[in-house]
């Protein structure tokens, strides 16, 4: 990969974070809230006005894939993004794609080939710098799924090659097939599963973690106490941490969090941002918003030097032993092949 343009001001300002090799701002963007699952989803003009403005703040990494809207999202980054592609490192996912409207996970290399060469044209672009598998196919052994991503490296289509939702024993074996840049799975003061093992292995192979969901799925923003609020669509409603007696102690221990961001001087959001950017270099977070309010909010984060002290305290006060409820559905867990807490999932 080549280090993108950097676009004068914000976080252009701050040191970098490294995606593999290539330097990139130390916050960067996920971009499934704009079209998949979180929900009211933005309208056009609100998420192109979204997009231009992440990069505007300084933000270079932008992650989609093809699951997200099954295409859209990678179109309208495409779109979006497509007169600023040198300013900009983009990442996308195969193996987990939508057919006839279901979630299917597949990650035989003809279906990973198929879905890079449908990426490609959908992100207008001639080449992915960074390419996830998004999910590990039971059915499919990693070094297949892996293998099939090398010859797509081979031929100049994607730079890199990325895992998500991975254990550090997969992430081993992914690692012998080829040289793994990064791994993105789920990593936030309420979800903990990195600390398992994978973040160990990352930092013994020089794999940077990207952690999705660093805001608890907006938990740790403005999410409203009565998740009814929210569309029936939503994921939300169908996650444990959300629903019921569950949520209403989750709030409680926000509310403690908040506190503690009042001691910092910023918000909770900033908070929970901060605790993860000081977790290591190797550590990149990819919040996602469809506001560029709340994406200003989160930058932000980046400038900020908060007491060890009340980091620690956020720590403490918010983990996976203190967290209701667990972090995926039954159906949803089985999907993922991450290490997971006994209760907290």
């Amino acid at each position: 990969m080549n280090p993108p343009e950097r676009a004068p001001g914000s976080l252009a300002e701050l040191p970098p974070r490294r995606l593999g090799s290539v330097p990139v701002a130390p916050i960067g963007l996920g971009c499934m809230n704009l079209s998949h699952v979180y929900h009211p989803l933005p309208s056009r003009a609100e998420a192109e006005r979204l997009l231009l403005g992440a990069r505007d703040l300084g933000i270079t990494h932008f992650d989609t894939a093809a699951l997200y809207g099954f295409g859209a999202n990678e179109r309208l980054i495409g779109e979006v993004l497509a007169t600023r592609r040198d300013q900009v490192v983009l990442a996308s996912k195969c193996g987990m794609v939508g057919v006839d409207g279901v979630r299917v996970i597949d990650g035989r290399p003809e279906a990973l080939r198929a879905t890079c060469e449908q990426a490609l044209t959908n992100l207008r672009t001639d080449v992915i710098d960074l390419y996830y598998l998004h999910r590990l196919d039971p059915a499919v052994p990693v070094e297949e799924s892996v293998g099939a991503l090398a010859g797509l490296v081979a031929e100049g289509k994607i730079r890199a090659i990325g895992l998500s939702e991975i254990s550090a024993t997969t992430l081993r074996r992914a690692h012998a097939t080829h040289p793994i840049a990064a791994v993105q799975n789920e990593y936030s003061l309420w979800s903990r599963n990195p600390e398992l093992g994978v973040l160990a292995v990352c930092r013994e192979l020089g794999i940077t973690l990207v952690a999705f969901s660093p805001l608890a799925r907006g938990f740790l923003t403005d999410l409203p106490p009565h998740l009814e609020e929210l569309p029936a669509a939503d994921l939300r409603h169908a996650m444990p941490r959300f629903q019921g007696e569950a949520y209403a102690a989750n709030l409680t221990l926000r509310d403690g969090i908040a506190a503690l961001a009042r001691q910092a001087g910023c918000t909770t959001a900033q908070l929970a941002l901060a605790w993860l950017l000081a977790q290591g270099e190797d550590i990149v977070p990819i919040p996602g918003t469809r506001s560029l309010g709340h994406l200003t909010e989160d930058v932000g984060a980046a400038y900020l030097t908060i007491p060890e002290e009340i980091l620690t305290a956020a720590g403490d006060l918010l983990n996976h032993r203190t967290v209701h409820g667990r972090r995926y559905g039954p159906a949803a867990a089985g999907d993922v092949d991450t290490e997971a807490f006994p209760d907290a999932g």
